[in-house]
């Protein structure tokens, strides 16, 4: 057995992100990139580092090469310590073939075995796939205060998008008196946010359980929950006021970054007391030429810029030729944007070349009320004078 923790946190990051598109053909939705440097899976990893959690299990199913690649030790994280360290869990394997997670609270199942190596106290359930920084340790606090069996972290969400989640309704004391999933009428606008604080020993009983019901779905919140809440145990929210995207879907990734280029972004990429840890490569000074322009926009390490960029944001190594126009975009890794191309309202992943001359996109009318993004697929190469329309997804099949 090694040392004992008194919380141990288990990431779940093995969604394949299907809303995603061709961003999450190949590779699992917490290694998209986000913010110019950064993977979705930073935040979570960050925040535990900051709240002194140095044991996380990440666990990985969907396209888990690039992720596993990414995370190593978590060194990156300063969780590569004596006594803890960032521990990837692919599926249990079963007698001679592998058995994939069938839901969240099966992945949680699965890893009992490594669970127990720790003889935490508490279990700290995270997902792999949203933008936000919290420090664990008031979450754990209240739960501890409540002595609750478990603690649910929620955020106020607009009561009409609330259907969209799990909800919890609770009474003055924030302990949870009733529970929705995803309601068509929803009571209350306290929006589970997938963060979840658990006595373990409580918590293993229902996992044990939940694997033996064969009606199960294997999820914490179609399941899980209210299962324990059925079963009356403790169940409290843990109301947090900070930012909190689910980058889910196209228009909330593209979103997410455009909020980066607001004069007063929601969420902090800067400050040095909680930064974001990442596992960036030590890529070269960006370069902008003396004939470029750019103008509101974030632009990250080997950027060369010899065009025009507009309010976007350009990940690592991405080159931008001359006369060529970038607006209202995300350009992940190592992309190239060649000679008087146009590329607007975009989201374009790794390595693509845009031909010379090409138009991906069109400015964003302010008349319609959905913004059409087109998407390009990593490794693609749009030829010289393409035209790629507004909304267009384009991948190897297309």
């Amino acid at each position: 057995m090694q040392s004992k923790k008194k919380t141990v946190a288990m990431l779940l990051a093995g969604g394949q992100g299907s809303r995603l598109g061709v961003l999450t053909a190949e590779k699992a939705k917490p290694a998209v990139s986000y913010g110019g440097k950064y993977r979705i899976i930073d935040f979570p990893l960050s925040n535990c580092a900051y709240s002194g959690i140095d044991t996380v299990g990440v666990m990985t199913q969907y396209r888990p090469l690039a992720l596993n690649t990414y995370i190593g030790t978590g060194s990156a994280w300063n969780l590569d310590t004596l006594s803890g360290g960032a521990y990837v869990l692919p599926p249990y394997s079963v007698g001679e073939s592998g058995e994939w997670y069938s839901g969240t609270a099966n992945a949680i199942y699965q890893n009992i075995g490594f669970i127990e190596q720790f003889n935490p106290d508490y279990l700290l359930v995270l997902s792999g796939d949203h933008i936000y920084k919290m420090n664990y340790k008031w979450l754990l606090s209240a739960h501890q205060e409540k002595g609750a069996a478990a603690t649910i972290a929620v955020i106020p969400v607009p009561i009409e998008e609330a259907s969209r989640f799990g909800i919890m309704n609770t009474d003055a004391d924030l302990r949870i008196i009733d529970f929705e999933e995803k309601p068509e009428n929803p009571k209350s606008n306290l929006a589970s946010m997938g963060v979840y604080a658990f006595d373990w020993k409580v918590l293993r009983k229902y996992l044990s359980a939940d694997d033996i019901n064969p009606d199960s779905d294997n999820d914490f919140g179609k399941n899980i929950i209210p299962a324990m809440f059925a079963g009356k145990e403790k169940l409290y929210a843990y109301e947090y006021g900070g930012y909190w995207k689910d980058v889910g879907t196209i228009q909330s990734l593209w979103e997410a970054n455009m909020e980066l280029l607001t004069e007063d972004p929601p969420i902090n990429l800067y400050d040095e007391g909680w930064r974001i840890f990442s596992r960036n490569p030590n890529d070269p000074p960006h370069f902008v030429d003396k004939g470029a322009r750019v103008t509101n926009s974030m632009i990250c390490e080997g950027c060369n810029i010899y065009g025009t960029v507009q309010n976007s944001l350009l990940s690592p190594g991405v080159v931008v030729e001359k006369g060529a126009v970038v607006r209202d975009s995300v350009i992940m890794d190592d992309t190239r944007i060649c000679a008087d191309a146009v590329v607007d309202m975009s989201i374009i992943d790794e390595e693509v070349t845009v031909g010379k001359g090409a138009l991906v996109g069109e400015p964003n009318d302010p008349d319609k009320s959905e913004k059409e993004i087109v998407v390009i697929a990593r490794g693609m190469e749009i030829a010289p004078g393409e035209i790629v329309p507004a909304g267009k997804e384009v991948c190897h099949d297309s």
